[in-house]
């Protein structure tokens, strides 16, 4: 069961909601079933926790790059 975001048509609140197979959420302010699916925040990637998403030297190390061996 997936953990969606809407954003409702009708009255432009955001929610999240759990949807099962071909369900349809409605709004739980109005109860407007025409709802926009939003890009949530969980399901954009990142770097592993602990770990660098720059290139290698951003870290600011000061032994130099490479040397916190997170590459």
């Amino acid at each position: 069961m997936p953990l969606r975001e809407f954003e409702c048509s009708d009255c432009s609140r955001r929610f999240e909601d759990l949807v099962r197979g071909g369900e349809k959420p409605a709004c739980p302010a109005c109860g407007g079933r025409r709802l926009r699916r939003l890009l949530s925040a969980f399901g954009v990637g990142s770097a592993p926790a602990g770990r660098p998403s720059g290139p290698c030297g951003s870290c600011g190390d000061t032994r130099g790059p490479g040397a916190c061996a997170s590459d």
